[in-house]
């Protein structure tokens, strides 16, 4: 299975986000948990458009993604802490875990350091929170992140299938947790419990600061908890949480190239 996995990484990727993307879309168009306030087109067409963008930067000046890194790490036994375990799939799974803890603490990093805060932002920008606004991040941030987690690949020596697996989990759970999605109380309230629900994510996106500092968790949601950065619900409830950032209201927020344009605005 491993072998499959590594071989067809690109296929399966591509395939899982294309899943993901039409289920999610689907299930906000039944069961929306939150009434829109703009046609989907008005938005959909900037937040896709990021994500091009961002995959043709990534493609063009980083060909050497993080699971090229990986496999360098691996022949080359090239990393500073090799995590090694007993199995091959318990050093999988250490590695995946260690990738999740390590992108929430990159995600509490962009939000507390000025200058990655105006790259991160334009996420924040979004003026409603849907399966799109999982996939609305600036090209630049995204170039951030693959630098850091190759240097975390570096470090813990983390195999390569674990990193694929880990990047098919964060481009799906990114875009579960963003979704426009009413999941029953119960259910909710059982899943967030090990992951990051929707419910549980949208109040990182309130306009309220106390709010949008807590809940970076994208996939195991026990990082919040663990840190100290949990908040069960928001305050004005899902309904009435006004979504986006105070400073960055208007509708140019949707427009592509006014939000690629966001890091050089105003005050960090």
């Amino acid at each position: 299975m491993s072998e499959f996995i590594t071989s067809n990484e690109g296929f399966i990727r591509l395939g899982v986000f294309f899943s993901v993307f039409c289920l999610v879309a689907f299930c906000e168009g039944l069961f929306p948990k939150r009434a829109r306030l703009f046609p989907r087109g008005q938005r959909w067409g900037a937040n896709i458009g990021v994500l091009l963008i961002g995959g043709l930067c990534v493609r063009v000046f980083m060909p050497w993604v993080p699971v090229s890194v990986a496999y360098y790490v691996s022949v080359e036994n090239a990393a500073l802490m090799n995590i090694s375990a007993s199995t091959e799939l318990v050093n999988t799974l250490l590695g995946v875990v260690i990738l999740d803890l390590a992108i929430y603490m990159q995600h509490r990093a962009m939000h507390k350091i000025p200058i990655l805060w105006r790259l991160h932002r334009m996420h924040h920008c979004d003026l409603e929170c849907d399966v799109t606004t999982g996939i609305r991040f600036h090209p630049l941030e995204i170039i951030i992140s693959i630098f850091y987690k190759i240097v975390v690949i570096f470090i813990f020596g983390i195999d390569v299938l674990a990193v694929i697996i880990f990047e098919i989990l964060l481009n799906a759970m990114a875009m579960f947790n963003h979704a426009n999605l009413k999941l029953p109380f119960g259910v909710d309230r059982m899943v967030r419990l090990f992951i990051v629900t929707p419910d549980m994510h949208r109040v990182h996106h309130s306009v309220l600061s106390q709010e949008t500092n807590s809940n970076y968790g994208f996939f195991l949601s026990c990082w919040d908890r663990a840190f100290q950065s949990y908040t069960s619900q928001p305050m004005m409830g899902h309904d009435k949480m006004t979504i986006g950032l105070a400073d960055f209201k208007g509708k140019s927020c949707l427009k592509l190239w006014s939000m690629l344009k966001i890091p050089f605005k105003g005050k960090a």
